[in-house]
């Protein structure tokens, strides 16, 4: 077997396999004798058809079979051989295929990229860390029963919060639309669920009130046919009822799951799943910084064919997310394009982390695997069970083996890098990252219009 290979661009290499016209005749000839014990035709006993009439009949069909599994074969043989690594599946174009001569064909495919890590030590890192303050805990507190409220009926005016239940029929130019009237739907002031002007129309109206609203659809709504136009809603208010929290007792305290200790054990258990979720929350901030620093500072090619892999990997998981339904999805109604990015950053990220973990010779903590997993079991009514289960399913354990070692690989960056804590809030903390960085923008952007506003004045008075 004759082996060359060059490279195209990038990562894509060609490589040209030759193999000896013999042993591809050798391997026909092989099978075509393991058809002729088999096969039946009319005229001949099982196992006493010349080959001449196997040849004729079989002989087309059986090459190519033969020809797929040499060029196959000859493929992985030759990235031995050549000790290339190949990043997805490859295309192969057969070139010569002729009977008696000697087989030739290319395999284009690309190469996992050469990964240099830069030095560690220059990441500059932030962790931010809290404490829960019993103010935390009230405020939790109120939550978990807001969470729970119910409802009483009262006879005065509304207030925002209150629960309204209402029919309305909506017109634009006398003329009623569709999806613009409802009876005894629940509307809870504040919500935000109706048009701007809607909710705030029917403060302090009561029980038994008609209220005629006189507002304008957004230019931007969701229905084009309305967005923009004026609209008028005569709404009917047929109970007007006041949120009414549940009390600090042990049936609440029961509902999750808090059966002894009264209030205190109950405040005491709320802490603990706080601060449990405090240090998930900083880590998880952190371990986010380092990813985006690292992808900046490790520059890497990624072959097209993983990138195109996890795309389709995020493509189901987003049609997952649609349950029973997604089974009529058409996936391509999901296109590559929304996934791209997200999948470019992940395979480069992969990329990475695979280079850290072969530097390092890093292999998953099976103390840290057993943590993770008994960390998991402890959310169910059997942990025992679960942790069996995890144990005795290898895809399952493997995928926890996997994220184990992903931390201990970012445990090694943080221990190299200078990372500073940096105090805040429970609430700073646990907010979603993006809802952060929405809110950093929001309180910068005023700073920067000021200094537009100063440039443009300077400019002004120069003139």
């Amino acid at each position: 077997m004759q082996v060359s290979i060059e490279t195209t661009t990038g990562l894509e290499r060609r490589m040209t396999v030759t193999v000896p016209a013999a042993e591809v005749e050798n391997a026909v000839a092989a099978r075509l004798n393991e058809a002729a014990k088999t096969v039946r035709i009319n005229g001949f006993r099982k196992g006493k058809v010349p080959m001449k009439v196997i040849k004729n009949r079989f002989g087309a069909g059986v090459r190519q079979e033969v020809v797929g599994d040499v060029m196959s074969r000859s493929y992985y043989a030759a990235l031995n051989e050549q000790g290339v690594k190949p990043a997805g599946q490859p295309k192969i174009e057969p070139k010569t295929l002729d009977e008696g001569k000697d087989l030739e064909f290319v395999a284009l495919f690309e190469v996992y990229p050469e990964v240099e890590l830069a030095d560690f030590g220059a990441i500059k890192a932030e962790k931010l860390v809290a404490e829960v303050t019993d103010k935390d805990v009230d405020n939790m507190i109120e939550n978990l029963r807001k969470q729970r409220q119910g409802w009483k009926e009262v006879k005065r005016q509304a207030r925002n919060d209150d629960q309204l239940n209402i029919d309305f029929v909506g017109t634009i130019d006398g003329e009623e639309f569709q999806g613009g009237s409802a009876k005894n739907t629940n509307l809870v002031l504040g919500s935000g669920r109706m048009i701007e002007g809607f909710e705030k129309g029917l403060l302090k109206a009561k029980a038994g009130d008609e209220v005629v609203l006189d507002l304008v659809f957004p230019e931007d709504y969701r229905s084009a046919d309305v967005a923009g136009k004026p609209v008028q809603f005569k709404v009917n208010v047929n109970s007007v009822s006041a949120p009414e929290l549940p009390e600090l007792n042990d049936e609440f305290f029961a509902a999750f799951g808090v059966n002894e200790g009264g209030e205190a054990g109950f405040r005491s258990e709320v802490k603990a799943n706080m601060e449990r979720e405090l240090r998930k929350a900083s880590k998880n901030r952190l371990k986010t910084g380092l990813m985006d620093i690292l992808l900046e500072q490790n520059p890497v090619d990624v072959p097209v064919a993983l990138v195109n892999a996890e795309i389709n990997v995020l493509r189901q998981q987003a049609l997952q997310q649609f349950g029973a339904g997604a089974k009529n999805l058409d996936p391509g109604l999901l296109p590559d394009e929304l996934f791209r990015e997200q999948a470019d950053k992940r395979v480069k990220l992969g990329l990475i982390l695979g280079e850290v973990i072969k530097q390092q010779s890093m292999r998953a903590d099976a103390a840290k695997v057993r943590e993770a997993i008994e960390d998991i079991a402890m959310t169910y009514e059997q942990p025992e069970e679960v942790i069996n289960w995890y144990y005795g399913n290898k895809e399952q354990l493997e995928a926890v083996e996997s994220a184990v070692l992903e931390d201990q690989v970012f445990d090694l960056i943080v221990e190299k890098a200078d990372v500073k804590e940096k105090k805040v809030s429970y609430e700073e903390l646990t907010r979603p990252a993006q809802d952060a960085t929405a809110e950093k923008d929001h309180k910068e952007k005023p700073k920067k219009t000021a200094k537009k506003k100063a440039a443009a004045k300077k400019d002004n008075d120069s003139q």
